[in-house]
């Protein structure tokens, strides 16, 4: 059971060397829409300390993705820490990635990345399934969502892009950039 598991999220995370996104599926039918607020979760992350959403009180990026260690996983989360300095300095937010494997997998896969944001335990997915965030190729796949929350916890962007795990760090940035005001106290839509 455990090994088709693995196979299954390799699988999801390596699905562009395979087929077109559009040929997995592109519908946000099901995922948490833009306006409405986030659902509450505490999680464990590979350090053993207990994140919860409704106490972040800043700007969050939550992102989905099919599992640790994968070839497109391992793209993603790169994406991430290459960028997550400028996002505490310039949106004042932070990152946290989630996926169903335990805190053994997850502190493995932070220190092999070196990662410096948190990498949440979902077991069993509750939260993914909290968040509606929907599987991919018929169901087979776990889906890979990356939402932006403003400091209330209230979506401002839902991406869904299962087979470009890189794009996900550009949307999410620049939906941070468009919730920071700038000097004159309006909003910042300038794009990346």
């Amino acid at each position: 059971m455990k090994y088709t598991a693995t196979l299954i999220a390799a699988t999801a995370c390596t699905a562009s060397a395979f087929t077109t996104t559009s040929a997995i599926r592109q519908s946000t039918a099901l995922n948490l829409k833009v306006g409405e607020t986030a659902p509450d979760f505490s999680l464990v992350d590979q350090n053993g300390k207990t994140f919860t959403r409704s106490k972040n009180k800043k700007p969050l990026v939550v992102y989905f993705y099919p599992a640790d260690s994968t070839p497109g996983c391992t793209v993603q989360a790169k994406e991430f820490q290459k960028e997550i300095q400028s996002i505490r300095k310039e949106f004042k937010a932070d990152v946290v990635g989630i996926s169903g494997q335990g805190a053994e997998s997850k502190q493995k896969f932070a220190k092999e990345l070196g990662l410096d944001f948190s990498i949440l335990a979902d077991e069993g997915d509750a939260v993914r399934n909290s968040f509606k965030v929907p599987k991919a190729l018929f169901g087979a796949l776990p889906g890979r969502v990356t939402y932006v929350l403003d400091k209330d916890g209230v979506c401002q962007l839902a991406y869904d892009n299962l087979t470009d795990a890189a794009s996900h760090i550009g949307k999410a940035k620049n939906a941070l950039a468009e919730m920071t005001p700038v000097a004159s106290g309006k909003k910042n839509f300038g794009l990346f």
